[in-house]
């Protein structure tokens, strides 16, 4: 199946410190830390994949520092490629059912959850 027949409503994106919702489907973790001050009750999350995040070196020198967006959606997008299975099943999980990548960072319009669903969704 081709990467476009994901339905783009079926992916979405949530900060992990905003509430659980019936319409966020399957919720997966997908940063290598746990949120802070966030228990796993509250989280309620269905997986946590840790291993397709940032490497903990592209975290770091990223520091969610918008000036460096560009280079590192480019970096992020190159590791992703060392992690096919996963997004092979994240692209089947997404077919099926909507999923909901659940992040911790702060700003909403730069973080790996964006850069993982664009990749996810063939972008």
């Amino acid at each position: 199946m081709a990467k476009s027949s994901i339905p783009a409503s079926h992916l979405r994106l949530k900060r992990a410190y905003e509430p659980a919702s019936p319409d966020d489907g399957m919720r997966i973790l997908i940063d290598r830390l746990w949120p802070r001050g966030v228990s796993k009750a509250k989280a309620r999350l269905d997986e946590w994949m840790k291993d397709i995040a940032p490497s903990t070196g592209l975290r770091q020198w990223f520091g969610h520092d918008p000036e460096r967006w560009t280079e590192f959606r480019r970096r992020y997008t190159a590791e992703l490629k060392q992690h096919a299975g996963e997004l092979d099943r994240l692209r089947e999980l997404a077919r099926k059912q909507t999923v909901t990548l659940v992040y911790s960072a702060h700003d909403e319009q730069h973080n790996d959850a964006v850069v993982l669903r664009e990749v996810l969704l063939g972008k």
